[in-house]
């Protein structure tokens, strides 16, 4: 099996028909029921995406996901929300995940969300940009500032692959979304703002000169 998934879930006859769909699909899937033992599998063990449960026995899957974060652990998380609570999956956004998956949902809707997360994007050649004082080696995903390495997560990462790629062009919300989620991703919700402002507080915030700008009505604007 290629591509291995951590399953953060204490619902265990959730997680066992999860496990089994996913061999289905030639997916590795280990299951941590707490958020005790996801911080040890998640700190020991190398996977291409973590499946993280909002509500675990023993504390919230947002403080886990921000505890993966603040290790720098950059894999890709998918967290899984109530359909009714939509500041669950901002909250888990502003923590650091990657997506979110609204329960109860489809089987094959959540291999796909797993393997887009898992799928990266191919470099943008020539693979060393320099955008005033920002250094970014797509092909390493290398990124410093006046020296300082800065650490993203898969999907600010994407994010300021795309930015890199359209440097001083206004680019419209819709775009982002299709390059970062996909084209079936509601481009009106407020995921696209949480994820730029969390780009922003690691490549903008502590230096000049800003390089993120926001063009009201019609979207973003990247470079000096």
């Amino acid at each position: 099996m290629g591509m291995r998934v951590l399953l953060v879930e204490d619902d265990r006859s959730l997680a066992d028909i999860i496990v089994a769909g996913m061999h289905e699909q030639h997916l590795a899937v280990q299951v941590a029921g707490s958020v005790r033992e996801g911080r040890q599998r998640a700190e020991l063990g190398e996977y291409d995406v973590i499946v993280l449960d909002v509500m675990l026995p023993d504390g919230s899957g947002f403080d886990l996901c921000s505890w993966i974060r603040e290790h720098g652990i950059t894999t890709p998380i998918l967290m899984l929300t109530a359909r009714d609570a939509v500041d669950d999956r901002v909250s888990g956004l502003e923590a650091g995940a990657d997506d979110y998956l609204i329960k109860p949902f489809a089987f094959r809707e959540l291999v796909a969300r797993v393997r887009a997360l898992a799928r990266r994007q191919p470099a943008i050649a020539p693979s060393t940009h320099q955008i005033a004082d920002l250094r970014v080696d797509l092909a390493s995903r290398a990124i410093s500032r006046q020296g300082v390495d800065i650490h993203l997560t898969a999907k600010e990462f994407t994010l300021l692959e795309f930015f890199v790629a359209h440097v001083g062009v206004v680019v419209d919300r819709a775009a982002i979304t299709a390059h970062v989620w996909d084209e079936n991703h509601d481009p009106f919700t407020n995921v696209l703002e949480v994820l730029v402002r969390r780009l922003r507080r690691k490549i903008d915030d502590d230096f000049e000169p800003h390089l993120i700008h926001t063009v009201r009505g019609a979207g973003y604007r990247f470079g000096p």
